[in-house]
């Protein structure tokens, strides 16, 4: 499967980090003559690997299987691809955001929870903003941390019975705007996020995040993009 980036890799003369030429050392491990970077070409490789079966939309458990590497070793990957997928889509929205933006506000509950009414206060919520064909999430602030004063003032049902309604007011939106991007990335992101398992509230912003970088990047481009933030110079 990853024939061709093996043999690339062991004969590329190129770094991978600034693409200036390379030169071999004594224990195997290849150095820069510009940036001065020293790695291993089957180190390179296999993060090389790891994006595109991330790109692929491969989970951490595939790749392990895929790769033969430890299941901690791809997920400390694949949660730095995220945070690099995080960085991008900021500067992409701030790059080519609108005045006429358009957003709607969306309330994601998982599924098994949806029929419990105290479960609203485990909802994510957040904005959706459309720019063209594009679209850039804002997380709002987790609903758990009202949970608590609104069931000491006997709040809590009155409260969701509101969220219930705009539950079903985002259903609405979705149905009747089906060409809308943010109808659709919504569309997107429930068939993504269901794919993932436990995942906790420290992490889901980058959840998030991941799908937006998914949904706005068409597949031939996802690896190439990924690869240059991976691999970018640090000033």
């Amino acid at each position: 499967m990853f024939l061709w980036y093996n043999n690339f890799m062991k004969t590329s003369r190129t770094c991978i980090y600034c693409h200036h030429p390379l030169y071999s050392l004594s224990d195997g491990m290849v150095k820069c003559s510009s940036c001065k970077k020293k790695y291993s070409r089957e180190r390179a490789n296999q993060i090389i690997m790891l994006i595109k079966l991330f790109c692929d939309d491969k989970s951490a458990l595939g790749a392990t299987k895929t790769l033969g590497i430890s299941y901690t070793t791809v997920l400390k990957y694949y949660q730095k691809f995220r945070y690099l997928t995080a960085e991008y889509c900021e500067d992409q929205y701030n790059l080519y955001r609108t005045q006429d933006s358009q957003y709607e506000e969306y309330l994601y509950l998982e599924k098994s929870k949806r029929h419990d009414k105290t479960a609203i206060f485990d909802s994510h919520n957040f904005l959706t903003f459309s720019y063209g064909e594009h679209v850039y999430t804002l997380l709002m602030p987790s609903l758990g941390m009202y949970k608590q004063q609104f069931l000491e003032d006997n709040l809590a049902e009155v409260y969701t019975k509101e969220f219930s309604k705009f539950m079903r007011t985002s259903k609405i939106i979705k149905i009747s705007e089906h060409d809308n991007a943010i109808s659709k990335f919504w569309h997107y992101f429930e068939q993504f996020i269901t794919t993932f398992k436990g995942i906790s509230n420290e992490h889901f912003p980058y959840y998030l995040k991941e799908a937006e970088f998914k949904f706005n990047t068409p597949m031939e481009q996802r690896m190439k993009i990924l690869e240059e933030l991976y691999f970018r110079p640090i000033a």
